[in-house]
């Protein structure tokens, strides 16, 4: 997926934009110049394409201070790591010398630049736009991302200059693991052992990552590709500021695979990190295993697999459909049952339950269930379900008014569906529908 990364002085609505590219309101929008230090990123998609957009704080390039050091290296590598970058001005008071010495920074890279004159409201400020070609770039775009003028416009100029996805074929055949992670866990342990412990190892092959190369393991007739997570061949240049950009690029691996292996570190285990990883894995409906490493590492009191798997489920009790496992990347010690963990969370996410067992389970939930009403009067009604999809399992329930479904219910009803068959490691898709 490509990045578009949005870059400026302070306090020219970066954020603000951002803010509506997105539908979010993840960054801070204040009048404060540079309020936005840190880079934060979202997806986002349009006409049927999607991109990252990272957000960066204000530049001011030849101020000569620390922090503004630290934003120009961000700004740097945030052209290295992009494929389009939106340069944000505002249209009102017009370009000034900030302006023109990022402009400078930018004309110096092979990168395609949108210049996006911000704060035109309406029409009268719309001539200021023609000082925004001054900038030396063909591409100027005027908006207004607080009243949401000309954002659509942006949206399609943005597909414009974005580069051709490369193809993607998927082998049917083949089953795509992503090994993701914070930072230091042993994610390239990980891959070395399911690579290197192989003696099949038949071919190295480009993946659509940038700078990736996937790994094409043939193992007991069954073709896996480790797809790469970025970094992972690049540790010499791991700091601050490309693990940004790695864990914009793991999102963008984990979107490829059909299994993502999560590695946790046993003696630091279901960080923030950790979280929004199993999360976004969850919330892309692909397979998921756990894998909790450095096991040889604690304490002997403290190797209690029990205990650990009781504090998951309270840590992170939108996962407790996963497997988990515990090993030692060093000594290869409990890997072994990875590739059977992962080739069976592969199959539960393609597998389907027939018509008739569901509407059994129906009539069963009817028949013994107390069913949520809405308060007055009016009870919850089930007419019928079907399994419309599979990776993910997505089933649809047909009932005389969804709004009255409560989280409780919707819960235990995804507890009755994982009791009809095995979905080990996989999320499950509910969706309600009123009968027609």
């Amino acid at each position: 997926m490509a990045i578009v990364t949005i870059v400026g002085r302070p306090n020219v609505g970066k954020s603000s934009l951002f803010n509506r590219l997105t539908g979010r309101r993840n960054a801070i929008v204040d009048n404060m110049p540079g309020v936005t230090r840190d880079r934060i990123y979202g997806e986002v998609e349009w006409r049927e394409k999607s991109f990252f957009l990272v957000d960066t704080g204000g530049l001011i390039v030849n101020q000569d201070h620390p922090l503004m050091d630290s934003m120009k290296r961000q700004i740097q590598l945030a052209v290295g790591e992009s494929d389009l970058i939106l340069l944000v001005i505002d249209g009102q008071s017009g370009s000034n010398w900030m302006d023109e010495d990022v402009a400078m920074l930018l004309r110096r890279t092979s990168k395609p630049v949108i210049v996006v004159a911000n704060k035109l409201d309406d029409l009268k400020h719309d001539e200021m736009i023609y000082e925004a070609y001054g900038l030396g770039f063909e591409k100027v775009i005027g908006i207004s991302a607080l009243h949401k003028r000309n954002i659509y416009e942006l949206c399609d100029l943005i597909l414009e200059n974005l580069p051709e996805e490369e193809t993607d074929v998927k082998d049917e055949k083949e089953i795509r693991v992503a090994i993701v992670g914070r930072p230091n866990v042993g994610k390239s342990s990980i891959v070395n052992y399911l690579t290197g412990q192989e003696r099949s190892i038949v071919s190295e092959t480009p993946g659509t990552t940038r700078d990736a190369v996937d790994s094409v393991i043939y193992r007991e007739d069954l073709k896996y590709r480790i797809v790469d997570t970025a970094g992972l061949r690049r540790r010499s240049r791991v700091k601050d500021d490309l693990e940004y950009y790695s864990l914009v690029r793991t999102l963008e691996a984990i979107g490829r695979c059909d299994v993502a292996v999560l590695v946790m570190d046993s003696s630091e285990p279901f960080t923030d990190q950790d979280k929004k990883l199993a999360s976004h894995i969850v919330e892309k409906g692909k397979g998921l295993v756990l894998l909790m490493n450095k096991w040889d590492l604690l304490p002997k009191r403290d190797k209690t697999g029990d205990k650990m798997i009781q504090d998951l489920k309270e840590e992170m009790v939108f996962v407790k459909h996963a497997p988990v496992l515990f090993a030692s990347a060093l000594t290869g010690r409990g890997l072994a049952k990875l590739y059977e963990k992962i080739e069976a969370v592969y199959i539960n996410r393609q597998r389907r339950i027939s018509t008739n067992i569901l509407n059994r389970m129906v009539r069963d939930i009817l028949a013994f269930e107390r069913l949520p009403s809405n308060g007055k009067g009016k009870f919850f009604k089930i007419y019928y379900c079907t399994q419309s999809d599979i990776e993910p399992p997505t089933f649809v329930f047909f009932v005389n008014d969804p709004n009255i479904v409560n989280n409780p219910f919707q819960g235990h009803l995804e507890k009755e569906l994982r009791g009809l068959a095995d979905f080990e490691g996989v999320p499950i898709r509910i969706f309600w529908r009123p009968k027609a």
